[in-house]
């Protein structure tokens, strides 16, 4: 299935671009996570497993187990911290 993919802060400037289209057999936000971290370099360790990442989907904050839809759209952005 093809989704739109984009990225905010820190893991923009480590993927490269702000978004991008991606045809994928990923089911899950979780197995679409694990596609891009295998990336080399930099793209790949900002999404590593032990980094804080949130995501959303379609535009709403979602876990891991969310299930993917054709045309959906992922998020990926690091926790905001504030003062």
């Amino acid at each position: 299935m093809k989704v739109t993919v984009k990225y905010f802060a820190s893991i923009r400037e480590a993927m490269g671009v702000g978004a991008e289209s991606i045809e994928t057999d990923a089911r899950t936000l979780a197995q679409l996570r694990d596609v891009l971290i295998e990336r080399p370099g930099a793209a790949g360790e900002s999404l590593a497993r032990g980094r804080a990442v949130r995501m959303a989907l379609n535009q709403v904050m979602s876990d891991e187990s969310a299930a993917l839809t054709e045309a959906c759209e992922v998020a990926f952005f690091p926790p905001v911290t504030g003062g």
